[in-house]
């Protein structure tokens, strides 16, 4: 959900905004119209967002590191295989 400080912030500016009105109503309804919508677009924090961002960041490098010993393990059990896939490469332009 979204932060509770976001959702005081924008509530206080329409209080600002309508203040010693009749439109009390409306700002009661305009925040449970707010909090709905933030409901239904199931956002993330900005904390969960950066822990998750750190999990993919650890396992690409995880996944990089198995990719580059599986291609180790490869050349030492069949380094033929490896020399044509390094030949192949090499002509299709990849490094």
């Amino acid at each position: 959900m979204l932060s509770q400080k976001l959702f005081d912030e924008i509530s206080a500016k329409i209080s600002e905004t309508i203040a010693a009105s009749p439109a009390r109503d409306i700002e009661k309804n305009m925040r449970a119209m707010m909090a709905a919508t933030f409901t239904k677009m199931d956002l993330v924090t900005r904390e969960e967002f950066d822990v998750q961002q750190e999990v993919l960041t650890r396992t690409r490098e995880k996944l990089a590191a198995l990719e580059a010993r599986l291609a180790h393990v490869e050349s030492v059990l069949f380094p033929e295989a490896g020399q044509q896939n390094v030949e192949e490469e090499a002509s299709q332009g990849h490094s």
